[in-house]
């Protein structure tokens, strides 16, 4: 199992479309154990596979608390099948964004089916901070980034920010 680095924007690897998983094999469950053990360590409580360079859509989460039991979800394949009309707003932040925040609004509950980690059908219907992070990392494996539901403004100050951060950073 490896840490592997986290795609930061501007990186534009972070703007691909993932493309689906024909096959769970041990070559895949490889790849899961390294997101897994990258999101810990970060700390986070969700990445998708993009964010680690690799561009399959499937995503890693796991809210449990500090101090308590892992309980990590693997999704494979997920995709939002429902969304309520009910709304909700979090405080969102991304590992590929460090240390910038912003309130999102989005669909309070939303049911997901997807593959498991050894390959069975599931659905899950999620409310909260999972329906959230579900969403948030969905997003990422379409190419859109949490920053795309705030507003255009406060969209380009923080592109700029990672563009001009990326850019002293090469130097």
């Amino acid at each position: 199992m490896t840490i592997k680095p986290l795609i930061i924007l501007p990186d534009p690897v972070l703007r691909q479309v993932s493309k689906p998983i024909e096959r769970v094999d041990a070559d895949l469950q490889r790849v899961v154990d390294d997101m897994l053990d990258t999101m810990y360590d970060a700390p986070g409580i969700g990445l998708a596979a993009i964010q680690v360079g690799v561009a399959r859509r499937m995503l890693v989460i796991d809210l449990s608390k500090e101090g308590e039991e892992k309980q990590p979800l693997v999704f494979i394949n997920p995709e939002i099948v429902s969304s309520s009309d009910e709304r909700s707003v979090y405080e969102e932040g991304c590992l590929s964004i460090p240390d910038y925040y912003a309130e999102v609004e989005r669909p309070a509950k939303v049911t997901a089916k997807y593959l498991d980690r050894e390959g069975k059908e599931q659905s899950v219907e999620a409310d909260g901070l999972l329906a959230t992070c579900l969403q948030h990392e969905i997003d990422h494996l379409n190419g859109v980034l949490f920053i795309d539901h705030i507003s255009r403004l406060k969209r380009e100050m923080v592109i700029k920010k990672f563009t001009k951060s990326a850019k002293s950073k090469a130097l």
